[in-house]
């Protein structure tokens, strides 16, 4: 079989890596996958656009207010491109990053009666526009979005709410493909696709985003903390490739006012805000250096993962399988990422209770979650269980 993945990144952050790790898993096994994307590490398959069409793609999709309605040129390319390459399978991931026109793009796709398989990184692909909509209780989506909450957030518009259009242009069009299906990342964005136009699609499954334990596994850390001045302090590890509100970032600000002097808070990931000058938080920019990042998990005594919304974040699972425990918010997919004895829940922002679940893993010593954690990860989170998940499913879908 021949698979083309199409994703906004190609080897670099979660989705990017996912969709790399996917195609190595075909090749390996006597398939041939390849990748569309926009930007990333150069990969076999087709680079979408430049960053001076993303541009104009963005620049538009806020003045109009639709995302996914322009790049029409560049589509036209991709769409060359898969006449060219006949694939028997096309896997759509993330399409929100101002580089693909969608309408002409999913027509096509139906017309050629393509075997599509959509995995659910975030909540775009049932919504009117936004990525996630817990934070502001919307649950429009289930019937007709319109006037969105969420209208200058995610793919902001400036001007316009588009919101009910861009629902019903895509209940139109994937409700157009046949041969259908919708992979959730975790039960929770599973059970929502099914509330979702979603619903009719051929088939709707659950798999887990996983790890890659021969990668991501304690290793010896003790030279980063040094080099970092931490030896001997609790470290609070934080990750996120764009630190925002909705990925909790006042909250650690916050925590960071409260923790005692031996306790410190390293957050990696880009952000806007200078935090340089606060107590207590070492900020890293983002990296995609993996081995660098096995060494934070490593180095770190907890993770904490105070966003509220997430599909199946790969950080969590990433810190567990280097033995390092999780403390999370009690909402979406959140608590399927935290086995028994791998850390603890916090039903809502309550810095007093997060205080204690951090206290008392502080007591308890990383060591004694270590095993839990390790293990729960390779169980849920099994990158062999989940590859061929997806193997299984390009054969179910196309008939195989």
């Amino acid at each position: 079989m021949k698979i083309l993945h199409i994703n906004a990144v190609s080897g670099i952050r979660s989705t990017g890596r996912i969709c790399s790790e996917i195609i190595d898993y075909l090749n390996e096994n006597g398939h041939k996958g390849y990748i569309a994307y926009s930007d990333g590490i150069k990969a076999r398959g087709f680079k979408i656009g430049t960053k001076f069409d993303h541009k104009c793609h963005a620049l538009l999709s806020r003045l109009s207010g639709l995302q996914g309605y322009f790049s029409i040129i560049e589509t036209q390319r991709l769409l060359k491109y898969i006449a060219y390459l006949k694939p028997d399978i096309i896997h759509l991931h993330n399409l929100h990053g101002n580089y693909i026109n969608l309408k002409m793009l999913l027509k096509y796709i139906a017309k050629k009666d393509i075997p599509t398989v959509i995995t659910l990184h975030d909540c775009w692909f049932f919504t009117g526009k936004c990525f996630h909509y817990t934070a502001v209780r919307c649950y429009k989506w289930k019937e007709e979005c319109n006037h969105c909450p969420r209208v200058h957030k995610d793919n902001p518009s400036w001007f316009f709410d588009r919101s009910k259009k861009m629902y019903l242009d895509k209940k139109e069009w994937f409700g157009r493909m046949k041969h259908l299906a919708v992979v959730g990342v975790s039960d929770w964005i599973t059970g929502r696709a099914t509330q979702s136009f979603l619903k009719n699609a051929r088939i709707i499954t659950r798999i887990y985003n996983w790890v890659d334990f021969n990668v991501f596994k304690p290793v010896y850390a003790e030279d980063l903390r040094r080099s970092m001045n931490l030896v001997g302090k609790f470290v609070i590890l934080g990750v996120a490739s764009f630190w925002t509100a909705e990925k909790g970032l006042f909250e650690f600000l916050q925590l960071s006012k409260v923790l005692p002097e031996d306790m410190v808070i390293v957050l990696i990931g880009n952000l806007k805000e200078n935090i340089d000058g606060l107590k207590n938080i070492i900020h890293i920019r983002e990296t995609h250096d993996i081995t660098s990042m096995v060494k934070f998990y490593s180095m770190a005594d907890v993770l904490l993962n105070l966003s509220m919304e997430e599909a199946c974040g790969r950080a969590p699972i990433e810190a567990l399988a280097c033995g390092t425990p999780v403390i999370a918010m009690n909402s979406t997919s959140n608590p399927e990422q935290i086995g028994e004895n791998c850390g603890y829940v916090v039903d809502k922002y309550d810095q007093k209770d997060l205080l204690r679940k951090i206290n008392q893993v502080y007591k308890n010593t990383k060591d004694y979650y270590s095993p839990y954690c390790i293990r729960y990860a390779n169980e849920t989170f099994n990158k062999a269980k989940s590859l061929n998940a997806y193997l299984q499913l390009y054969y179910e879908i196309s008939g195989n």
